[in-house]
């Protein structure tokens, strides 16, 4: 799929270097003012819910989060609108013996320097987390 706006481009790159596990390309595309919500609201992996803020914020969120699982990130359909891109994706994460899936929206916005300011992922954590108690 080739992208039609710069939202839409920074969003499949950003899926691209998490699957290839490049830590520096991927945080090379963030502001350094951005903000990641994976997933938005309160979880286990942002307990207060505000989202990881900053360029050192979102480098932790990435060695706790994306660099510990093999990820499958397969988007289903994407939808640019202006400075903004809402993919709808499939992730599979295999950590050592488990698989874990989730459909998810992830939503980015770019600003004028082509650089995400913000990452919104829309999905279920308890339903993640229900997933690893059958396989228990």
């Amino acid at each position: 799929m080739k992208p039609k706006t710069k939202a839409q481009e920074l969003g499949f790159l950003s899926r691209d270097y998490a699957v290839a596990k490049d830590k520096q390309n991927w945080l090379d595309l963030f502001a350094e003012d951005a903000i990641v919500q994976d997933p938005i609201g309160k979880s286990p992996l942002d307990p207060l819910g505000d989202g990881h803020k900053g360029k050192e914020a979102i480098e932790k969120f990435y060695d706790t989060v994306i660099a510990n699982g093999n990820i499958e990130f397969n988007i289903l359909e994407s939808i640019p609108c202006a400075d903004e891109c809402a993919n709808l994706a499939q992730i599979v994460n295999v950590v050592g013996d488990v698989k874990i899936e989730t459909q998810m929206i992830v939503i980015y916005r770019v600003n004028s320097n082509d650089k995400i300011v913000s990452l919104r992922a829309f999905w279920d954590y308890q339903k993640m987390e229900d997933q690893l108690k059958a396989i228990s």
